[in-house]
Formats: C-alpha cells, sequence, structure tokens
C-alpha cells in the first residue's frame, strides 16, 4: 500500500470517527426523550443520568481519538514510533465497537436510521483503520526500519 493511500486511509478514518462522536451527542437528546416517553417516571429518573453519561462520555471520548488518528497519520508513515502506536491502539481500539456493538446490541435497533448509520461509521472506519495502521510497510516506506 502506497504512503500516500494509508495516509489517505488514516485521515478518512480519523474524521468518520470524529462524526461517530458527534452523531452519537446527537441522538443523545432521542435516546433521553425514548426513555421518558416509555417508561415511568421513577425508571426515567433512574435511567436517564446513566444513559446521559454513557452517551455524552463516548461522545466525548471519540472526537479526540479520531483527531488524534487524523494527525498522527503523517508522523506514522514516517516511522514515528509514538504515532505508530497511537494509530495501531486507536485502530484495534476501533476495531471493538462493531464487534460489542453486535454482540450487545442484537438486531431490533437497526430499524432507527442513526443507529445505522452509527453502524455503517463505525464498520467502515474500523475496516480501514485497520489495514492502513497494520498493513506491511515496504522498504524505505518509512524512516525507521524497526518498525517494519
Amino acid at each position: 500500500m502506497s504512503g500516500g493511500l494509508r495516509r489517505l486511509i488514516f485521515k478518512c478514518g480519523g474524521t468518520m470517527v470524529v462524526l461517530l462522536g458527534i452523531l452519537h451527542l446527537a441522538v443523545t437528546p432521542i435516546i433521553a426523550r425514548l426513555i421518558k416517553d416509555n417508561v415511568t417516571n421513577e425508571a426515567a429518573s433512574w435511567l436517564t443520568p446513566p444513559m446521559l453519561l454513557n452517551h455524552i462520555l463516548v461522545g466525548i471520548l471519540l472526537i479526540p481519538l479520531g483527531i488524534l488518528i487524523y494527525f498522527a497519520a503523517p508522523s506514522a508513515l514516517k516511522g514515528e514510533r509514538w504515532a505508530i502506536v497511537v494509530t495501531r491502539v486507536a485502530a484495534a481500539t476501533i476495531a471493538v465497537l462493531p464487534v460489542l456493538l453486535f454482540l450487545l446490541m442484537g438486531s431490533r435497533y437497526f430499524e432507527a436510521v442513526p443507529f445505522v448509520a452509527a453502524t455503517i461509521i463505525v464498520c467502515v472506519a474500523a475496516l480501514m483503520l485497520l489495514t492502513a495502521a497494520y498493513w506491511p510497510y515496504r522498504r524505505g516506506e518509512t524512516q525507521s526500519k524497526r518498525d517494519e
């Protein structure tokens, strides 16, 4: 894989992770409303705070993770160890998300358009980032031959 293509994949993948974080934050009020409209007031007051914490925290964490991927890409291509570690750890982290999504959520949520959009984004981002982060470097593609 050429360095230019790898850089593009990293940057697109990082952008997708940022978009996933924004989408996560955007649907938070919708989920809060769903809880409020479908359970008792007592249950809503019990369930809403942890859901809000979860959704807001995950959304906030996804945004800087995507930014880190985006900005580490050029340095990873130069073979800088810190950037290779950042891109590989981030790629592995994002790759776990689709697995957890399918294991924990089941198929009933796929009727919701935002859920389908988030699923597509996270699956595509995971595949892109894993490919870019773990595809073997060709000789001469990085400055550091130790990282090949």
